[in-house]
């Protein structure tokens, strides 16, 4: 049995392309440090009112004496983040940020733009990451999951600002 050149040809450039999608897979995983949300999440008390939780408290910034870490506890809502939304998630540079994410009505998306943060806020579920911003400035918080008919106007910012500056508004 005789394979057609132009058979090969595109057998191979198949072939190419599943080796570059294993390749970039591979890459991201290990090389760029891309990491899935870890099974820290669990199964709120109230999904209407995750304030109840004793795993999520009252949406805001929570950091600790000396500014190294912070948890900012986020709602997201139809069809804003709370807080996020109407007044930024102000945090101190080079702290490690932990962000608790939990949704009281749809499913909604968390996508930090420019970094590597996306994560799905499912509600009933709580999804804890870290994060840690080296660079002052703003970064812009997008819901990337349809979540309704406001969908495309739901967005908010953070505000890196140096640990000085976010010491004196305290």
């Amino acid at each position: 049995m005789e394979i057609h050149r132009y058979e090969k040809g595109w057998l191979f450039v198949a072939l190419l392309f599943i080796v570059g999608l294993v390749a970039t897979v591979v890459y991201g995983a290990v090389v760029a440090g891309v990491d899935m949300v870890g099974d820290r999440g669990g199964a709120l008390a109230n999904p209407q009112d995750p304030t109840e939780s004793p795993d999520f408290r009252d949406p805001g910034v929570y950091c600790n004496d000396d500014r190294s870490s912070c948890d900012v506890y986020v709602l997201a809502r139809r069809f804003f983040f709370q807080p996020g939304t109407a007044q930024p998630i102000r945090v101190p540079a080079g702290s490690n940020v932990t962000f608790h994410l939990t949704s009281p009505d749809v499913l909604h998306g968390f996508e930090v733009v420019g970094t590597n943060v996306n994560v799905m806020a499912v509600p009933g579920q709580s999804a804890v990451f870290s994060v840690t911003f080296d660079d002052t400035g703003e970064y812009d918080v997008v819901c990337n999951e349809y979540c309704g008919s406001g969908h495309h106007t739901m967005e908010g910012r953070i505000e890196v600002v140096p640990p000085s500056e976010y010491e004196e508004e305290d």
